[in-house]
């Protein structure tokens, strides 16, 4: 072990150990301290200089590599390492599968602390590239350049930028070629808006200053082939903002959706912001099953969509269903997973918080000539009352798929005095799940357990629990 001038300490021949939280991966330090350190994968062995010191841990880089994991694979992006993206893109898939599995399991242990059946093998995902149905994407004055770009570079230009958010930067925005995550034409939509943007002068958001004109773009597309493009500016130049809306029409006449939102807020949040239609019409199409559902720009869906109807698939089956039960879909937003459920159902009953939501969900059932599915808004925690059960009926099963921080505890505690046979709870968090049902262990156990992989390359997993009434 040796001191730089810096007084950050460097670790010799360390060994990586294991795949931590949040992408990163973790070694030990001599004086028996995790390291947590990026772009690493278990099993390499390095040289490690830590950038920060915690009272539990360091916070460190590679430096050098000694020897390489025989689980770690050539990333296939050109940003990998600067972009935060697909912090796991240089590990084989079959590792990042066991992993992710791990993470549950240790989740649901360590903080459930509850009895667990054997889990039913993680499912991964048949696509490991070009997944997602939804891609974000800022615009800045100056981009972030890269170590190796400031190293070889002798004149640096900080030229404008259409890319990611660089981790733990809310203000630097590296400048994407080409990102693996979204099938085409995404790439090339993105690249010939920064172009023309660039070649008419028009400007990119400074989010220090809070100027310029071009602020964020979202891309969606959909199995069914369909696309929307939504522009965030950050003022109105009606002549600017027609100059680049007409050229996409005109560049790009697939779009299905062409939109934009005027949005000269701190924050670049649209869910309050009125969303105008430049061309096409409001939404998208997404398809399951038979089943079609509208996207709009301010709607939740699974963002890998072949793998949302995996997720769905098991979620059915685990629920049991003969269709004689009344279900309880909670944290329904779109109301996908109920009406995905309703023809083996005798009647299903949606609750989310968010209006549009809702309103999207009726209008997908009348879409789908669903007449078993009834959907209600309010905030969980105050509508999923003994009111609500009186007037809506006791629940045979609930099916419950919560936001990244899971159930309010009321909520919990409602499910418990109603008591319904079966609880399938859906979760892109199983720390706050493992928490949820820690709550619920006393009445009811845990039958079955699978994760399911809809982020590959990534350290996300969902995971599916079937309960049963003790």
């Amino acid at each position: 072990m040796r001191k730089k001038r810096t007084e950050k300490i460097v670790f010799e021949n360390v060994e990586v150990l294991d795949a931590g939280a949040k992408g990163v991966s973790v070694a030990k330090a001599p004086d028996g301290k995790i390291i947590l350190i990026p772009n690493v994968v278990p099993g390499d062995v390095i040289d490690v200089q830590t950038l920060k010191k915690r009272k539990a841990y360091y916070e460190g880089k590679a430096t050098v590599f000694h020897k390489f994991s025989e689980h770690r694979t050539q990333p296939i992006c050109e940003h990998f390492g600067a972009c935060g993206g697909c912090k796991w893109q240089n590990m084989k898939y079959s590792q990042q599968l066991f992993y992710k599995n791990q993470e549950v399991y240790n989740n649901l242990k360590r903080i459930g602390k509850i009895e667990l059946p054997e889990f039913e093998p993680i499912l991964g995902s048949e696509k490991t590239l070009f997944y997602r149905n939804k891609m974000e994407f800022s615009f800045s004055n100056a981009r972030w350049l890269t170590e190796e770009e400031i190293r070889n570079s002798d004149e640096i230009i900080k030229e404008n930028a259409l890319g990611f958010h660089i981790p733990r930067m809310w203000d630097k925005i590296l400048d994407i070629k080409k990102c693996h995550l979204q099938q085409d034409p995404s790439n090339d939509i993105r690249n010939e808006i920064r172009r023309f943007a660039n070649q008419n002068n028009l400007s990119f958001f400074n989010p220090r200053d809070n100027e310029g004109l071009l602020r964020t773009l979202m891309i969606r597309t959909a199995s069914t082939g369909e696309i929307m493009v939504l522009i965030q500016f950050y003022y109105d130049d009606k002549t600017e903002r027609e100059l680049l809306m007409n050229f996409l029409v005109e560049r790009f006449p697939e779009i299905t959706s062409l939109q934009y939102v005027i949005n000269g807020k701190p924050n670049d949040t649209i869910y309050d912001q009125e969303v105008v239609l430049f061309k096409g019409r409001e939404y998208i199409l997404e398809e399951m099953e038979g089943l079609k559902f509208s996207i709009n720009a301010k709607s939740f869906y699974q963002t890998n969509s072949d793998q949302a109807y995996e997720l769905y698939k098991i979620t059915r089956d685990f629920a049991g269903l003969t269709g004689n039960e009344l279900v309880y879909d909670l944290y329904t937003g779109t109301g996908t997973i109920a009406q995905f459920v309703s023809k083996n159902a005798k009647k299903v009953i949606g609750v989310e918080a968010v209006p549009e939501a809702i309103a999207d969900a009726k209008l997908n059932a009348e879409r789908n000539e669903i007449t078993n599915c009834e959907f209600y808004v309010g905030d969980m925690k105050n509508v999923f009352n003994d009111d609500f059960i009186a007037t809506h009926g006791h629940p045979d099963v609930i099916i419950t798929d919560p936001p990244r921080d899971g159930m309010h505890k009321d909520v919990v505690a409602q499910i418990l005095k109603i008591a319904p046979k079966r609880v399938v709870y859906v979760s892109c968090n199983s720390a706050t799940q493992a928490r949820d049902l820690a709550l619920m262990d006393e009445d009811y156990k845990v039958i079955k357990v699978r994760p399911v992989d809809m982020f590959p390359q990534t350290h996300h997993v969902e995971n599916v629990v079937l309960l049963e009434r003790k």
